[in-house]
């Protein structure tokens, strides 16, 4: 009996290690650098290191991976991609939409599998609401410097806008690890 136990145990604990294994942390980056003057673009939690608040939910900002790892506040799960889930493993929660119409923000919460957390990230690089896959996630025209202006990193908003050929240096974005070379 304690054979079959321990065999039972062994087996669970490889099928654990085996899901851990494959579950790649990546930034979300968009594919055209824009102005980027360090390292582009990425999904990032707004108000970071000490002031973090998932509360303030997530714009674009320099990517860290430049700095030999990814950032704390830029990391996401791609486990949950083929779920249409954008998940954060650091902060155990899931990216949640404001809305969805044009102008909607991406927010952080709890994950509960609603249409607000159900975000496509499609082949072609385009993140969109599966309700509503005619709107994409888009990098704001605008860009400001962190802390003040006192930063070399920059931060851009990120909303929902319609998908547009015209925006799509805007609008396509792609997953790397920190040692990915930039496309």
């Amino acid at each position: 009996m304690k054979k079959l136990t321990f065999l039972t145990s062994m087996f669970f604990l490889l099928i654990f290690q085996a899901s851990q294994a494959s579950a790649e942390k990546v930034e979300i980056t968009l594919v055209d650098q824009l102005n980027g003057i360090l390292n582009g673009y990425c999904f990032d939690v707004a108000g970071g290191n000490r002031d973090i608040d998932i509360s303030k939910g997530l714009q674009t900002h320099t990517c860290y991976s430049y700095r030999g790892e990814l950032g704390e506040d830029q990391v996401f799960e791609t486990t949950r991609f083929a779920d249409h889930v954008l998940y954060m493993p650091n902060y155990d929660v899931c990216a949640t939409l404001t809305g969805l119409e044009a102008g909607a923000k991406l927010g952080l919460a709890t994950c509960n599998n609603s249409e607000l957390q159900s975000i496509s990230f499609s082949d072609s690089g385009k993140v969109s609401p599966v309700s509503a896959p005619d709107l994409c996630l888009t990098a704001g025209e605008e860009t400001r410097f962190g802390r003040g202006g006192t930063s070399q990193h920059q931060i851009k908003t990120l909303t929902l806008e319609a998908c547009s050929d015209d925006k799509s240096a805007y609008q396509t974005w792609r997953t790397r690890t920190y040692d990915d070379d930039p496309v």
